[in-house]
C-alpha cells in the first residue's frame, strides 16, 4: 500500500509504507529522512527567530524548521480567545531508564551558566534522593529552568522506569512539549512507547533527541526509522510525524541536526527548543486557574503545591479558592510565591500565566485540587492515571524482635505514613484488609511499592511485608490477569536457558532480532505480570548476570493458568538462639544459607534455601558437646560464604506462606504462620 503524509515544508516528501499483516514495516533513505524531514532550515510562523551559528568552529549543518502550524493554531486560538506567551517553553524530558535524560539536563545546565566556572558539580545533580544516587534511577521529577536568547525554557526530569509512570502522566500536565531521549543503539524501548503515548494524547510537541550517538555501536538511521514508526502505530497526527531530529552526546555536552557533523555544544537543542516547542496557551486576563500538579514539603514553609498557571496573575498574599469540584472549594491566603530560575527556587511578588510555580499557605492543598479565583474561580479537569497491577500486604512487625530497631511500630504509625503516602504518590491506592494491623498497598510493579518500603525503613519504620501479587479482574464473567511486554537483551550464547525460563513462565515470544556488532539478541514476549514476580534473579543466573530485562504493561488478558515460580523451598530455623559455626557446617549441605555464625535468629526465621523442594527445619544454634576427653586437634570449620539479599531480593524470593521482616538496620525472611505451612 502506497501512502502519502503530508508535511509542512516547501515540498512534499512521501513514505513508502508496505502493509504486511499483522505487522507494517516502513522502507526509507536515511539521506531523505535527514535532509528532507528533520534536518529542514528552521522557522516558526508564531516565533520569528533569525538562524543562529552554534558552536565556535563546526558548522551544524543549516538552521532548524520544525513543523508547527501557525495558520491552525492561531484559528484554534482565535476560538477559544487564548494567547501564546513566547518568552517561556514548558518541556518536560522523558525516556526509557538508562538513556541519558539526566546527564542531558547536567549538561544543558552547564551550558546555560547555571553553575560557576570554578564550581564543584556532582553528576546526575538532579538524582538529589539518596536512593537514587544508590540505584543510580529517577524516581520523583523535578523542576529546573535556563534562559536562553532571552526566553525562559522550564525543565521538568522525569523517571524513565516504567513503575514510575505515574509521575510521568501528572508532569505532562504542566508543559506543552517533550524532549523524546532515545538511546542510540537500543533505540525505542517500552517506556519510550508508554511516555510517548502519553505525550501524544496530551497533543504535546514532540522533539526526538537521538543520545549517546558517540557510542561505537551507534545507529542512528535506525534509530530514527524505528521513532517513526513508533509514532505511526501510536496513532500520532501528520504534525506530530513530522518532528524535529536532534543528535546528541550528553555526556560530551554535543548535539547536531545530522549524526556526523555534531556541533561545539548544546546549541542546535536549545534553538530546537525555543522554534518547535510552542510557548504556553494562556488567558491572561482570566479568572485565576492553577492545577496543583506536584507537592513538596518544607520544615519551616509547611506544604508547598506545585504546577502551572493556565490564566490570570497570581500575587503575593492574594486570597484565594482552593477547588476539587463545583460544590467542594475551601478558601486560602498565597503566604509566599516562587518561580525557578536556574536550580534554585526564587522568591517573586507575582507570576504571569504560563509559568511554572510554587505555592505556600495552603497547608491541607493536594495534588489534583485547583487554586482559583476567589469570586469567580472554576476548577480544571482533574489528574488521571493509569490503574496499578501489583498489590502488597503490608503489617505490624510480629516477630520477636519488634521493637528493637525500629522507632514506629505500632499499626496507628504504619497508617499515618501510608496516608501521608497517598497524598503525593497518585498512582498507589491503600486499603484497608481483613484484620486491622494489615493493609494492602497497591502500585504500578513491585520496584514502585519497594520503593516505598525502603525509604518507611529509613524514617525509622518496622513493619512486614507479604510477596506481590497481581491484581486481576472480571469481566463478563471470565477472570483476567495483566499481561506485560518483556524485552531481554540477552547474548547469543546464553539465549536457549532464557528463551527455556521465559517459556516456563507462559510468556510468548512475538519478536526476536539481533542487536548491534556485539553479538547480543533482543526477544520481545508478552508474558503475564505473574510469571515476571521474581524472574529477575533467575533470569540473571540463566545468562550469567548478561540479560537485560526490560518490562512494561500491556492489557489485560484472560488468565494463563498455574505458573511454578520457584523450585526450590527454604531452610527455617528450628528454635530461637544465636547460629553456631558448628550448626551451619552441617546445614549449608543441605542448601544455600543467608546467615552466618553469630548471628540471631528466632523460630520460623528463613535461614537458606533449601537444595529440593518443600522446606526443611533445621537447628542453625547446636553447640559442640563439651566432653572430658582431650583431643589433640580441634576439627577446622569452613564455612561459604553467605548469601547477601537486598530488599529486592527477598520481595523476589518469597511465596505465599512466607514474609520479609523489615527494620532500620535488618532485612529478615520469616515463615508467615498464619498460613498453613508445608515443612518436611
Amino acid at each position: 500500500m502506497e501512502m502519502a503524509i503530508p508535511l509542512r515544508s516547501a515540498f512534499t516528501p512521501s513514505f513508502s509504507l508496505t502493509t504486511q499483516n499483522p505487522r507494517r514495516s516502513f522502507s526509507f533513505s536515511s539521506s531523505l529522512l535527514r535532509n528532507q524531514i528533520f534536518g529542514r532550515a528552521l522557522s516558526s510562523t508564531s516565533i520569528t527567530k533569525t538562524p543562529v551559528n552554534f558552536g565556535s568552529g563546526n558548522s551544524v549543518g543549516g538552521s532548524v524548521k520544525c513543523s508547527v502550524s501557525g495558520a491552525t493554531e492561531s484559528a484554534a486560538e482565535r476560538r477559544s480567545q487564548l494567547t501564546r506567551r513566547s518568552d517561556i517553553r514548558n518541556i518536560a524530558i522523558v525516556a526509557h531508564v538508562d538513556h541519558g535524560k539526566t546527564t542531558l539536563v547536567d549538561a544543558m545546565l552547564k551550558q546555560a551558566k547555571v553553575f560557576r566556572e570554578n564550581q564543584v558539580v556532582q553528576e546526575r545533580i538532579m538524582d538529589s534522593n539518596d536512593l537514587e544516587r544508590e540505584r543510580g534511577i529517577t524516581i520523583l521529577s523535578k523542576n529546573t529552568s535556563i534562559t536562553y536568547k532571552d526566553t525562559k525554557i522550564n525543565i521538568i526530569d522525569t523517571p524513565g522506569h516504567s513503575d514510575f509512570g505515574g509521575e510521568v502522566e501528572r508532569i505532562l500536565n504542566m508543559v506543552e512539549g517533550v524532549l523524546l531521549v532515545v538511546d542510540s543503539v537500543e533505540g525505542p524501548m517500552p517506556q519510550t512507547r508508554f511516555v510517548l503515548k502519553k505525550a501524544l494524547e496530551f497533543g504535546h510537541a514532540v522533539v526526538v533527541v537521538v543520545n549517546k550517538i558517540d557510542r561505537p555501536s551507534a545507529r542512528p538511521d535506525y534509530v530514527v526509522n524505528s521513532t517513526f514508526e513508533l509514532f505511526i502505530e501510536l496513532n500520532a497526527s501528520d504534525e506530530q510525524c513530522d518532528f524535529q531530529v536532534i543528535y546528541a552526546s550528553g555526556i560530551k555536552g554535543k548535539a547536531g541536526l545530522s549524526s556526523d557533523n555534531m556541533g561545539d555544544d548544546l546549541g542546535p537543542l536549545f534553538e530546537s527548543i525555543t522554534r518547535c516547542i510552542p510557548g504556553p496557551r494562556i488567558d491572561k486576563d482570566g479568572a485565576l486557574q492553577m492545577l496543583a500538579t506536584n507537592i513538596e514539603y518544607d520544615e519551616h514553609k509547611g506544604r508547598i503545591a506545585i504546577g502551572r498557571l493556565h490564566a490570570g496573575v497570581l500575587q503575593r498574599g492574594m486570597d484565594v479558592r482552593v477547588c476539587t469540584t463545583d460544590d467542594a472549594c475551601r478558601y486560602a491566603r498565597i503566604s509566599e510565591l516562587f518561580v525557578y530560575e536556574k536550580f534554585s527556587r526564587v522568591a517573586a511578588e507575582q507570576v504571569e500565566a504560563g509559568d511554572i510555580c510554587a505555592v505556600c499557605g495552603i497547608a491541607d492543598i493536594q495534588i489534583g485540587e485547583t487554586i482559583a479565583d476567589k469570586a469567580s474561580g472554576k476548577p480544571l479537569p482533574a489528574i488521571k492515571v493509569e490503574e496499578p497491577t501489583v498489590k502488597m500486604s503490608f503489617s505490624i512487625n510480629t516477630s520477636p524482635f519488634v521493637g528493637r530497631e525500629g522507632k514506629y511500630v505500632t499499626s496507628r504509625n504504619l497508617r499515618d505514613r501510608l496516608s501521608r503516602e497517598l497524598e503525593r504518590n497518585l498512582a498507589m491506592r491503600v486499603e484497608d484488609s481483613e484484620t486491622a494491623d494489615t493493609f494492602i498497598v497497591s502500585g504500578r510493579g513491585t520496584l514502585h511499592i519497594t520503593i516505598l518500603i525502603e525509604n518507611m525503613r529509613r524514617e525509622g519504620y518496622e513493619f512486614m511485608v507479604g510477596p506481590p501479587k497481581v491484581i486481576s479482574k472480571k469481566v463478563d464473567d471470565q477472570l483476567l490477569e495483566p499481561y506485560e511486554i518483556a524485552i531481554v537483551e540477552v547474548p547469543e550464547e546464553h539465549m536457549g536457558p532464557v528463551v527455556e525460563l521465559l517459556g516456563r513462565r507462559r510468556g510468548q515470544m512475538f519478536d526476536m532480532q539481533g542487536v548491534g556488532s556485539e553479538g547480543t539478541t533482543l526477544l520481545k514476549y508478552k508474558i503475564p505480570t505473574r510469571g515476571l514476580l521474581g524472574l529477575r534473579n533467575a533470569i540473571l543466573t540463566a545468562s550469567r548476570g548478561t540479560a537485560i530485562l526490560n518490562t512494561i504493561f500491556d492489557s489485560y488478558g484472560p488468565w494463563a493458568g498455574d505458573i511454578s515460580t520457584r523450585d526450590q523451598g527454604s531452610l527455617v530455623a528450628f528454635e530461637d538462639g544465636t547460629s553456631t559455626s558448628y550448626a551451619l557446617s552441617s546445614s549449608q549441605e543441605r542448601g544455600k544459607m543467608f546467615i552466618g555464625p553469630g548471628v540471631d535468629v528466632y523460630k520460623g526465621q528463613i535461614v537458606g534455601i533449601h537444595q529440593r523442594p518443600g522446606d526443611l527445619s533445621l537447628n542453625v544454634c547446636k553447640k559442640k558437646a563439651a566432653t572430658n576427653i582431650r583431643s589433640n586437634k580441634e576439627q577446622t570449620v569452613v564455612l561459604d560464604t553467605p548469601l547477601d539479599y537486598s530488599l529486592d531480593d527477598c520481595i523476589e524470593y518469597i511465596q505465599e506462606d512466607e514474609l520479609v521482616e523489615v527494620t532500620p538496620l535488618s532485612i529478615r525472611m520469616c515463615k508467615n504462620a498464619k498460613v498453613a505451612r508445608k515443612t518436611r
